[in-house]
C-alpha cells in the first residue's frame, strides 16, 4: 500500500505543529464471559458500586486538573462524564443483568456495547460527538472492575516534541498532555465539537480530527506538519512545504493581532450610528472568548449542548447554575436564553421522537416543547431562577409559526413564576419573551 503524502480531517483547534509522530492505542479491556449463582449477587452489585466510585473519584481529579489548566468553564466537561457514571437508567440495567447471573464486569460490558452501538448509529450527530467521552467511561469503569490501570495511566510523551496519534482522543488523555512535549494532535474519530477538541483548543494545542486511515499510514516516528486549521496533515514535509507553513503561521499571526487591536474600537457604522454586537454562544469554552472580546452580552445562549451526550434531560438546578454563570460572566449585559431547539438530530437518548419523512421540517423546537411540558417546564422556572436579583436574562423561543405558540408559552412562564414564587424560591415574576424569525409564517406575522 502506497503511503500518502497528505492526509486531510477537519482542523478543531488552530494552529501548525510540526514534530514525529507517536502512536498511542488505548485497548479495550478483554472482558471474559463469567457467571455467578444467586450467592454471588450481592457481592458483584457490591463491586459495580464501588468501581463507580472509583471512577467518580479519577473523574473528579481530573476536573481539578482541568480548570487549573484551561478554566473553569472546560472543567465542567467532567461533570458530563461523571453524570454518565452515575446514570441511573443506565445502571439499574446493569445491575439487572447481575441479579440474572452475570458477573459485574461481563454485565456491564454487555449494556456499555448497546449503548455504544445504539449511540454510534443514531443520526442525532451530538451523540456521535460524545461517543468517544462514553467510550471513555466504559472503559475506565471495565479497568476498574478488572483491576486494570484506566486511561489516566496511559503512557504520554514527557520528552521531545511529538504529535500524538490516536484512534479517538478522549479529554480525559487530552488534559494529560504537556503542551512542552505534546505539539499537536492527530485523531482518526471526533469532530470539532467533541470534549476533547473543546480542551485542545483551550489548551492551545493544535488538532485535526476526523483524519480517517492515519494509523494505517502514519508511524511511530513519522515526521508530520499538521494545519489545525485547514485540517491538512503532511507526512515527510519538504523543506519548501515547511517554509509555505511558518509563512502562512506568520500572516496569521499578524492578522490575529490586527483584529485583536479592532476588539476595543466602538462599533459604529460609516455614517455614525453605534450598533451592539452580541456573542452567538453554543458551548461553554466560547464564554470566556466573548468576554475577552468585549461582547455587549449573549444574543443567543444556544442550550442543546446540555442535552448533548445525555441519556436524560439536565435537571432544573443544573440548567440554572449554568444560566446565572454565563450571566455573572457578563457583569450586568443582557443574556438572551434560547429554549431547547429540540429535533432532528438534536434529542437526547432516552427521548423517543416520532419517526419522521424529514425530521428537520417537521416536530421539533417550540413544538416539542409545548406538546412536552415536562422538557420546558423545568427549562423556564431555571431561566426564572437565574434572573432573580435583577439579572438581564430573556428567554428567546425558536421555529415560531403562530401567535398561540408564544402565548402559551408565556402563559406557561407566569405559571411557574407562581409557583415559584409560592414555595418561596427565589425568582423573577418574569423575564422578557422574543422569537426567532425564521420561518416565512413568522415574517408574515411579525
Amino acid at each position: 500500500m502506497t503511503t500518502p503524502h497528505e492526509l486531510t480531517g477537519i482542523g478543531v483547534s488552530p494552529g501548525v505543529a510540526y514534530g514525529p509522530a507517536v502512536i498511542v492505542r488505548l485497548d479495550v479491556p478483554d472482558v471474559p464471559n463469567r457467571f455467578i449463582d444467586d450467592s454471588e449477587v450481592e457481592g458483584e452489585l457490591s463491586r459495580l458500586d464501588e468501581a463507580a466510585n472509583r471512577v467518580v473519584e479519577i473523574l473528579t481529579a481530573l476536573k481539578e486538573r482541568v480548570r487549573e489548566r484551561a478554566g473553569t468553564e472546560e472543567s465542567h466537561i467532567f461533570d458530563a462524564q461523571i453524570l454518565m457514571v452515575r446514570d441511573q437508567e443506565f445502571r439499574d440495567q446493569v445491575r439487572q443483568c447481575v441479579r440474572d447471573g452475570m458477573s459485574a464486569e461481563t454485565a456491564y460490558e454487555f449494556k456499555a456495547l448497546e449503548l455504544r452501538n445504539m449511540w454510534g448509529n443514531s443520526p442525532n450527530r451530538m451523540l456521535r460527538d460524545r461517543l468517544a467521552d462514553l467510550s471513555a467511561i466504559h472503559n475506565r469503569m471495565l479497568a476498574a472492575l478488572l483491576g486494570r490501570p484506566g486511561e489516566e495511566e496511559a503512557v504520554v510523551p514527557t520528552e521531545d516534541r511529538v504529535i500524538i496519534v490516536a484512534r479517538e482522543l478522549s479529554p480525559g488523555l487530552t488534559v494529560q498532555l504537556d503542551r512542552d512535549h505534546v505539539v499537536g494532535l492527530v485523531s482518526e474519530e471526533g469532530t470539532r465539537t467533541s470534549h476533547a477538541a473543546i480542551l485542545a483548543h483551550s489548551l492551545g494545542i493544535p488538532a485535526v480530527m476526523g483524519a480517517v486511515g492515519a494509523l494505517d499510514h502514519i508511524r511511530d516516528g513519522t515526521v508530520l506538519l499538521l494545519d489545525g486549521q485547514t485540517g491538512s496533515i503532511l507526512l515527510e514535509p519538504t523543506r519548501g512545504e515547511l517554509e509555505r507553513a511558518r509563512a502562512q503561521l506568520s500572516r496569521r499571526q499578524k492578522l490575529a493581532l490586527e483584529l485583536e487591536g479592532a476588539v476595543a474600537q466602538a462599533a459604529i457604522t460609516p455614517d455614525g450610528i453605534q450598533l451592539e454586537v452580541l456573542a452567538n454562544v453554543d458551548l461553554p469554552d466560547e464564554i470566556a472568548l466573548a468576554v475577552k472580546h468585549d461582547a455587549a452580552g449573549v444574543g443567543l445562549l444556544r442550550t442543546e449542548f446540555l442535552v448533548t451526550g445525555r441519556a436524560a434531560l439536565p435537571s432544573e438546578d443544573e440548567q440554572m447554575e449554568y444560566f446565572r454563570r454565563v450571566a455573572d460572566s457578563f457583569n450586568g449585559r443582557q443574556v438572551v436564553i434560547r429554549s431547547y431547539d429540540l429535533g432532528g438530530d438534536k434529542f437526547p437518548a432516552a427521548f423517543r421522537a416520532p419517526h419522521e419523512a424529514n425530521p428537520f421540517l417537521g416536530w421539533r423546537s417550540i413544538r416539542v416543547c409545548l406538546d412536552h411540558p415536562e422538557i420546558f417546564r423545568p427549562q423556564l422556572r431555571a431561566v426564572l431562577r437565574a434572573a432573580a436579583g435583577g439579572r438581564p436574562i430573556r428567554l428567546m423561543l425558536p421555529l415560531i409559526t403562530r401567535v398561540e405558540e408564544v402565548v402559551a408559552a408565556h402563559d406557561m412562564l407566569l405559571e411557574e413564576a407562581l409557583g415559584l414564587s409560592r414555595m418561596g424560591i427565589p425568582a423573577a415574576a418574569t423575564v422578557p419573551i422574543g422569537v426567532m424569525i425564521e420561518t416565512p409564517a413568522a415574517v408574515l406575522i411579525a
